[in-house]
Order: structure tokens, then sequence, then C-alpha cells
């Protein structure tokens, strides 16, 4: 077991493979046809959708909070090495979300209610757009920003303070955002718009 958990590849393996032998496991009465694969692209979309909202969380309450109190000549450890990764995972989390939530609303037939807000689709199409709007922070607002702050794109002092400055502003909208971003998400199925 230890040889497994000293490996993050191996960790999410084991993880897939237990995932596999539970599926065996209740597979007799398993039906591998369309609700099955609307299944499996909506646990795709639920694994990066925690990806991207947990790391969007970690920057809010942990990282950006943390900062000041962390000492000059230990924060490059920060800009350097744990933000450019977080951040790396950040963008293609949110990535991987909005496609497989396309994907998972064609498949259920509801991505025509992302232009219309038809019912009874409304709480997704509103989940759906308010997760666009994040997506896009994070891409061409967050990400451009950030590199500027961490110092991967090389500008002056006072443009990268201004950088910084941004993007934990649209790294703050994209916070509140979430929050009712993942209150659509739920309200769909389990009535609560």
């Amino acid at each position: 077991m230890g040889a497994i958990l000293q490996s993050l590849g191996r960790t999410v393996a084991a993880g897939v493979v237990l995932v596999v032998i539970l599926v065996l496991a209740a597979g007799s009465g398993t039906h591998y046809d369309h609700a099955w694969g609307a299944f499996v692209m909506r646990l795709l979309h639920v694994l990066s959708g925690v990806m991207w909202i947990g790391l969007l969380w970690y920057f809010n309450f942990v990282q950006i909070p943390s900062m000041p109190k962390i000492p000059d000549e230990q924060k490059p450890a920060i800009s350097k090495v744990i933000a450019p990764t977080a951040l790396f995972w950040f963008r293609w989390a949110a990535l991987s979300t909005v496609v497989t939530g396309l994907l998972l609303a064609g498949m259920n037939g509801y991505l025509g209610a992302l232009l219309t807000f038809a019912r009874p689709f409304t709480a997704i199409a509103i989940g759906m757009w308010l997760g666009l709007i994040m997506a896009f922070n994070v891409w061409f607002i967050i990400w451009p920003n950030q590199k500027k702050a961490l110092g991967i794109v090389a500008v002056e002092a006072n443009a990268k303070a201004k950088a910084a400055r941004i993007g934990m502003l649209a790294s703050r909208i994209n916070t509140m955002l979430s929050i009712p971003m993942l209150y659509c998400m739920v309200a769909q199925s389990h009535g609560g718009l």
C-alpha cells in the first residue's frame, strides 16, 4: 500500500481501479447504454469541477490570505513552484469542466437551454452561463495576469503589481460566482429553483 501512496499517479490509478471493482461488483444489473454514458460524463464533469473549484477556493481561502504572513525569502517557493503548478491544474480543470459539461448537456438534451433558459432547465442554464463566465475569467483574465505577477512573463514592477491585483480580483469574482453556480447545478436535479 505504501508504494501506491508514494506516487500521485499510482494513487489516482488505484482510485480508478477501485471504481472499476465497484462497477463490476454491481454490474449484473448495469446496462451500458446512453444513460450509462451520460452518467460517466457527469462523473468526469464533477471530477473536473471539484479540481477547478477546489483550486479556486485554495487560492482564495489559503494562498492569498497566507502570502502576507510568509517571510519574503520564502515567497519564491510559492511564486516559482507552487502557484505555477496549481495554476496549470486550475486552468485545465476549468476547460475540462466546460467541455464535459457541454458534452453532458448535449447528451441529456438540454444544450439548447443554454441559449433559451427554457423550463425545466432554467437552473442548469444559469449555472452553465456562470461556469462559462468563470472559465473565461480563468483563461483570459486570471492566467494572463498571473503570468505577469509570477514573473513567467517579464514586466516592470508596477505592471507586475497591477497584474497581481487584477488577477486576484478576477479570482475573487470567480469565488463569488462559484456559489450561485454550484447552487444552480445542484438545484436543477434537486428542486431548488
